[in-house]
């Protein structure tokens, strides 16, 4: 049904190992290729990936430093030059002339800059709660989460941390939060659980932090038909943002599933559907 593949992508200090998640039939054209949040992996996209499998392959990106990805020797290298790179080969190397693609926060920007190129290979654009102008106030709040690293003695430690860290993503089931877990922490030896994202990427995060994003030009460009998805808490999409969204650039469709901040987990019922249901209209 799925199986983990890697890549061998290039970039400043030389090649690195890229991981993927890849679902469904390696034959079938239709795809929807997935990326990830600032710390999270290509296993986010288990839920929606058993949900679409059987219509369209799904590739699911684990970003350079995080997941199964290897790490970068520069610190610097972590950024958008850099994802988009790998993942614009990925996709050459798969083959895949046109795709879907859904991006939660930060893989929402890779894919907002992707489909405002020149014969941009996105044909239809998901976009989860982030958005083109991301106010300063929620990007230091993430990156004081980024630089509080904890040792953990447990997977189920670990998991108290996450429960809290993230509890923006909505009301999760146990089952779905054990599998976040499972997914996001690397035993390093007995009694030392820690996150599986290399603690690097702080670095030039904290260097973006303290102004607001205004990506009003890259989104202007974008012309391929979007889907814009908000937490009614959000505090990464503000609620303006989306409106303004609505009538500019593609002029997105926007869906807000309520009780819920940054960013859906995309793991409920409501918002996979939702998901399903645009790509098939």
């Amino acid at each position: 049904m799925e199986i983990q593949r890697r890549f061998e992508a290039s970039g400043p200090a030389g090649p690195h190992n890229i991981a993927y998640m890849d679902w469904g039939d390696t034959d079938n054209p239709d795809v929807l290729f997935c990326v990830h949040g600032l710390t999270r992996n290509s296993r986010d996209f288990d839920s929606i990936s058993k949900a679409l499998h059987e219509d369209r392959r799904v590739i699911c990106l684990d970003v350079a430093g995080r997941g199964d990805s290897d790490w970068l020797s520069n610190p610097e290298d972590y950024g958008y030059p850099q994802y988009m790179a790998d993942a614009l080969a990925l996709l050459g190397h798969l083959e895949c002339e046109r795709v879907d693609w859904l991006g939660t926060s930060m893989g929402g920007i890779l894919g907002m800059m992707i489909a405002a190129l020149p014969d941009s290979p996105i044909k239809r654009l998901i976009v989860n709660d982030i958005g083109p102008f991301i106010p300063r106030t929620a990007l230091k709040r993430i990156s004081e989460y980024l630089s509080d690293r904890p040792a953990f003695p447990s997977l189920a430690a670990f998991e108290t941390h996450l429960r809290t860290i993230h509890a923006p993503f909505g009301p999760l089931t146990n089952e779905q939060w054990h599998h976040l877990a499972t997914h996001s922490a690397r035993q390093i030896g007995a009694g030392h659980w820690d996150f599986k994202y290399d603690p690097a990427i702080a670095i030039p995060f904290a260097e973006i932090a303290g102004q607001d994003i205004d990506l009003w030009d890259i989104w202007d460009a974008i012309s391929c038909p979007t889907l814009l998805l908000r937490g009614e808490n959000s505090d990464v999409l503000p609620r303006e943002t989306a409106k303004q969204a609505q009538t500019r650039g593609p002029r997105a469709t926007v869906h807000q599933f309520d009780n819920i901040g940054h960013a859906p987990a995309l793991m409920a019922t409501e918002q996979i559907d939702c998901i399903t249901n645009w790509l098939s209209g």
